[in-house]
C-alpha cells in the first residue's frame, strides 16, 4: 500500500487560539469514551497524538483504525508518535515508522518525543524533519523536547513543545528569552499533576509563558512509573468550557 499524504480536510483549532494537545492516550480498545470525547462538537483539540504500541505497531490495528477515523472526520489533526530516543534513534528507524503510520493510519504528522536539546544534535533533527516533510508534505511536526531547547530547533518544526512536567515545577517555571521572537501557535506546554482548583492559574501561566496548545491533567506519574498523559484528567469538561468562552486574564 503506498503511503498517503492526504491532510485532514477541515482542521477547526490548530490556529483558533488556545486548544490541548493530546500527547496520547491508551489504545482505544481501553479508553474508548476517551478517544471519542475528542471528537465532540466544541471539543478545543488542536491535534491528538496516537501511539498503538510504541509507535506504529506490526500491522493495522482496527481499533485504532476507528479511532483516527473518526477524529480526522471531525477536523482534529492526528499524528503519529515517534521516538527520536534523545537523538540516538537511527534516522532509518524513524523514517520506517513515519511510513507505516501514514501507510495505515493517514496521520496528519507527528510527535517526535524525546528529541534532544542540544545545539550539537540539530543537524540530525534537522534530516529528519526534511524526511518527514519529503514523506508526507502536510506534516505537522511537533518537537517533543519537553524543556526549551537550543532556539535553532525552532526553525525545523511547526511547534516545540517546551516544558513536560508535573504542575509542582510548572508554576515555577520561566519561559525562554528567545521565545518571544515567535508566536504562541509555535509552543506546547504538557503539565501533570495538576489540581482543579489551579486550573484557572495555569492557563493564565500557559498565556503569559506564550503557548497556545497544552494539555493538563490531574493525573500523576507516580513517581515516574506510570505514564499520566494516558487518560482523560477528570476536569476535561471544565477545560472544554473554558476555552469555548475564551481564556480569562
Amino acid at each position: 500500500m503506498p503511503y498517503l499524504t492526504a491532510t485532514a480536510t477541515d482542521t477547526r483549532h490548530t490556529h483558533a487560539g488556545p486548544g490541548v494537545g493530546v500527547p496520547g492516550y491508551a489504545h482505544p480498545l481501553l479508553a474508548s469514551d476517551q478517544w471519542n470525547a475528542l471528537a465532540r462538537p466544541g471539543a478545543p483539540v488542536h491535534w491528538a497524538v496516537l501511539n498503538v504500541h510504541d509507535g506504529p505497531g506490526i500491522c493495522p490495528d482496527p481499533r485504532c483504525l476507528e479511532a483516527v477515523g473518526q477524529l480526522r472526520n471531525a477536523g482534529v489533526r492526528v499524528l503519529g508518535r515517534l521516538d527520536a530516543a534523545y537523538g540516538r534513534r537511527p534516522f532509518d528507524a524513524l523514517m520506517s515508522d513515519a511510513r507505516r503510520y501514514l501507510d495505515w493510519y493517514r496521520v496528519d504528522g507527528f510527535l517526535l518525543r524525546r528529541c534532544p536539546t542540544h545545539r550539537e544534535a540539530i543537524p540530525g533533527v534537522r534530516r529528519t524533519s526534511a524526511g518527514l516533510r519529503d514523506l508526507h508534505a502536510g506534516c505537522h511536526l511537533v518537537l517533543g523536547h519537553g524543556t526549551h531547547p537550543h532556539p535553532g530547533y525552532a526553525a525545523l518544526a511547526d511547534q516545540l513543545v517546551t516544558f513536560s512536567g508535573p504542575w509542582s515545577d510548572y508554576r515555577w517555571s520561566q519561559v525562554a528569552e528567545w521565545t518571544a521572537d515567535h508566536p504562541p501557535e509555535r509552543f506546547c506546554h504538557f503539565v501533570h499533576g495538576l489540581p482543579r482548583g489551579h486550573l484557572d492559574e495555569a492557563l493564565r501561566i500557559t498565556r503569559w509563558h506564550g503557548a497556545a496548545t497544552f494539555y493538563f491533567t490531574d493525573r500523576t506519574d507516580r513517581g515516574g512509573t506510570v505514564d499520566p498523559w494516558e487518560t482523560m484528567p477528570g476536569y476535561w469538561d471544565e477545560i472544554v468550557s473554558r476555552l469555548g468562552t475564551g481564556v480569562s486574564e
